[in-house]
């Protein structure tokens, strides 16, 4: 069967569905990265302690607890994008082999679903994972910009370029960690995107939860509520 009436298996809420939890995942990133001044989200909040860090690891001697801090924060990268890569194996072995999939299908309609129509289902679960992968790379590979900003800032707090270079860091820093929280967010929206093998039903309701999820943890939550209490 041509591709053309294969894709003509997929129903106008099909389209609707992916169309749904794609513009979500831009518009999500968008308000969490943008968020207005009076509701700043965590990610804006931890920016602000991000550079507080810097500043105060100018004066800090020795400074081998702010590698060790950094250390970590590349090894959380290099995790999540070894992860992906597993994940990204594992859909692409599914896709080849959907024989699972068609049985469990046969168990929830009696219409036959074409293989083409799993796989296509499984690429939008791919692409959210891939993405993800890049996201963590990409982070890892500013956090190593970051590390060698760090080791740049002079010893001498006193030292005109000291606070300039710490500040640069700070941005290093701040732009590792917004790429770090994109690779998570196209990680839950990847888990979301697997509804779709059960129907454009089921995957609305996935990305209405995961958007729930995200915003929650950004907006409502107690680690949020830990950050905007002020200093004494």
């Amino acid at each position: 069967m041509p591709l053309v009436d294969h894709m003509s298996l997929l129903s106008l809420r099909d389209w609707l569905a992916v169309g749904l939890i794609v513009s979500t995942w831009f518009i999500i990133g968008w308000l969490i990265e943008h968020p207005g001044a009076k509701r700043p989200s965590v990610t804006i909040l931890m920016s602000e302690r991000r550079r507080d860090w810097m500043k105060v690891f100018v004066t800090r001697d020795p400074r081998i607890f702010d590698s060790q801090i950094l250390g970590g924060l590349r090894q959380g990268t290099a995790f999540f994008a070894s992860t992906c890569l597993l994940a990204v194996g594992g859909v692409l072995a599914l896709a080849g082999n959907t024989e699972p999939l068609r049985g469990v299908a046969a168990e929830v309609t009696d219409m036959a679903v074409p293989v083409l129509i799993f796989q296509l289902k499984l690429a939008l679960v791919a692409l959210f994972l891939t993405n993800a992968f890049l996201k963590f790379v990409w982070s890892n590979r500013i956090f190593g910009y970051c590390a060698v900003m760090m080791a740049a800032v002079p010893n001498d707090p006193d030292d005109p370029i000291a606070y300039h270079r710490a500040a640069q860091a700070a941005e290093l820093n701040i732009r590792a960690a917004i790429n770090f929280n994109r690779g998570l967010r196209a990680m839950y929206f990847a888990l979301g995107a697997l509804a779709w093998l059960l129907g454009p039903i089921a995957l609305m309701i996935a990305t209405a939860v995961v958007v729930w999820i995200v915003w929650s943890r950004e907006f409502a939550s107690t680690p949020r509520s830990i950050l905007l209490l002020k200093d004494p």
